[in-house]
């Protein structure tokens, strides 16, 4: 069974201390330019893994992902006119 994960957005200020942070999650990005990282997390310990980065004085903010909260089975979805006319003329 795979376990629930949900993303999070770390804001810091200075690459450095991206050793320190990559310690709390499954590290996934990380921007150079904008300075923030997402880290991968289970969604039990999500809300004290939040508290724990926005302790650190270097974090600026975390954000949630909202992923996990996003209806993503679309029901009664109708397929374009020009796509379907173009699937049936075999192009």
């Amino acid at each position: 069974m795979r376990t629930k994960r949900q993303g999070i957005i770390v804001w810091f200020q200075h690459m450095k201390n991206l050793k320190q942070i990559k310690r709390y999650g499954h590290l996934l990005y990380t921007s150079k330019k904008l300075k923030y990282a997402v880290l991968y997390v289970d969604q039990s310990a999500i809300e004290e893994i939040e508290a724990k980065l926005s302790k650190h004085s270097f974090v600026s903010r975390v954000d949630r992902s909202f992923k996990p909260d996003i209806r993503t089975d679309f029901e009664n979805a109708k397929p374009d006119k020009a796509k379907q006319y173009d699937y049936k003329m075999g192009i």
